[in-house]
Formats: structure tokens, sequence, C-alpha cells
């Protein structure tokens, strides 16, 4: 499991309540996705961090070059472009979905696991196929996050979680996206069946926001 990486922004302070409060590190960021599943997910889970998340996309960024086996790496690589290119602070995420039996596979290769153009229904019944005959189906969600102030910002905030389940071949639930109709909890539930802020809550990108919050606030 990867590990947080030690605090590198100044502890950022909310001030105010409700709709009224601000902080004092920066009010706005970029995420570098074009995935508004992803927008709409960090959207709650920083709300307590009261920042404006823009997507790059509706600022004109186009997609970073992903090239490296990591996800803190591609995440890296994800945060300097958009930073570089917006001019404002922002969120990197590189995640997806580890199964032992396939070593560690789909990996940082999670959203085209099936090749291009990318498309979750074809990677989750490429993924089932993968799968056939397979007594082990242990997989893991993994999300690392990375927050550059600037595109060449040396010390740039990194945080990780991780998310165990197991992978079934008929699909269940219709919330989520990605590989949450497969992915099986070990309450029985699939990730599709949770509500977005029971999810939020548990899932390896909520692990590493709070990580990142705490980080951010000084904790």
């Amino acid at each position: 499991m990867c590990k947080p990486h030690p605090q590198s922004f100044p502890p950022l302070e909310v001030e105010g309540t409700g709709n009224a409060k601000t902080n004092t590190l920066f009010q706005k960021l970029v995420l570098a996705s074009n995935n508004e599943g992803k927008r709409r997910e960090f959207a709650q889970l920083l709300e307590p961090l009261a920042i404006d998340i823009v997507s790059q996309a509706s600022l004109g960024v186009t997609e970073a070059d992903e090239p490296y086996a990591t996800f803190i790496e591609n995440a890296l690589a994800k945060a300097r472009h958009a930073s570089r290119h917006s001019g404002l602070p922002a969120l990197a995420d590189d995640s997806g979905l580890c199964v032992d039996a396939l070593d560690g596979a789909p990996g940082v290769l999670s959203a085209r696991y099936a090749g291009e153009p990318k498309s979750d229904a074809r990677n989750n019944t490429y993924l089932v196929a993968q799968l056939q005959g397979v007594a082990n189906r242990r997989a893991r969600y993994i999300c690392a996050l990375v927050l550059t102030r600037h595109g060449d910002d040396p010390a740039p905030l990194v945080a990780c979680g991780e998310w165990c389940g197991e992978i079934i071949d008929t699909p269940r639930g219709t919330n989520g996206f990605g590989y949450d109709p497969y992915f099986l909890l070990p309450d029985g539930r699939t990730v599709a069946e949770m509500a977005p802020e029971e999810k939020n809550a548990v899932s390896h990108r909520g692990i590493a926001a709070r990580t990142l919050i705490d980080s951010l606030r000084g904790a």
C-alpha cells in the first residue's frame, strides 16, 4: 500500500462558516481530468475546504500523456500539465483497479484495458473474460492524488488510498462508474449499489482525499 507523502504545503486555514467560509491557501484549483464523475466526487470530498474545483476541459486544457507504470508518476505528470496550462493549482488523480490474479492488471491501464476508444462496458467485459476459471478474485482499487501549487512545484503534496474487494462476473447496481458494478465489497454489495455519499466516505478516493485534507490543515 502506498503511503502519504510528508506534508509539503503550509497548513490550510478555513475561515467562516456555512457558505461564507473561505480558505487562505487558494480558492480555486483545476482537476486534471475530463471525467465528470471524478469531478463530482472530488467536489463533494473537498467541500470542507471551500475550494472551487473546475475541470481542465472547461479551461481548454488537453489531457496529459500518462506514460508511466505507477499511479503516482502519472498523477504527478497530469497535475504539472494542468497547472502549467491553466496557471492554477492543480489536483490530479490517477487511480485504477489492481487484480491479484492478473499480476496487478489492469493497473494504470484501467481506463483503457480493452483498448481504444476507452469504454467502461468493454473494459468490464474484457476483465471478466480474463478471470474465467480463476478462483482468486481479490482486487484493490488504488488512488494516488497529487496537488501542485504551480507547474514546477518542487514539493507537491501526495496522498494515496486503497480499497479492497473482489471481482464478480455479473454486474449489480447502477451508481458509480468504471468497474464499480463488478467490484464486490466484504459487506456483500458492489460499489455500484452504494449511494454516492456512502461511497465517498469509504472509497480509495475518499481515503486519499481525507489524507490530503489533513495534510493541508496541518493535522
